[in-house]
């Protein structure tokens, strides 16, 4: 069996978490730009992710507070897929990116970080974006600051 390893998530991992859900919080203020919100639907929300894999890491996050997939219903699962679909064709035309990882971690178990919110995961890929840097330094090297991608994708749902 092979191992990831992802030490770089450590500082997230570690860090004070607030009380109540981190998306609710953000949802519920007006600053769309200082917390990477780059796009508001109906139902759902687009957000960049603070502690990104890779540049355009992107969070499509449904407005209510609901823990699992299948809690998504009618217009508001139609919608979230319909984000996620056209997240895909956003990054391709901005970054050009080789492949996707897409998934949604639900419990803790599982992996979530934010174990109440349900949220998918859309991570462009490239050939070589998992570097020496990772292994023999515990640093990830995400070459891009978030406000950098964030000015190259606002806009462009």
């Amino acid at each position: 069996m092979k191992q990831i390893w992802a030490p770089r998530r450590m500082e997230y991992i570690q860090m004070k978490k607030a009380n109540g859900c981190i998306l609710c919080k953000i949802l519920g203020q007006d600053s769309d730009d200082a917390n990477y919100i780059l796009y508001r639907g109906d139902k759902n929300f687009v957000i960049m992710n603070s502690y990104p894999y890779n540049p355009g890491h992107l969070m499509i996050v449904p407005y209510r507070h609901i823990a699992s997939l299948e809690e998504l219903a009618g217009e508001e699962l139609h919608e979230h897929f319909d984000i996620v679909s056209r997240s895909i064709k956003v990054l391709r035309q901005e970054f050009s990116p080789e492949g996707f990882n897409l998934g949604m971690n639900m419990g803790k178990i599982a992996g979530a970080g934010i174990v109440d919110h349900i949220h998918t995961h859309v991570v462009p890929r490239w050939q070589g974006d998992t570097n020496f840097m990772s292994v023999i330094s515990d640093v990830r090297v995400i070459p891009e600051a978030l406000a950098e991608t964030y000015q190259k994708l606002r806009g462009k749902f």
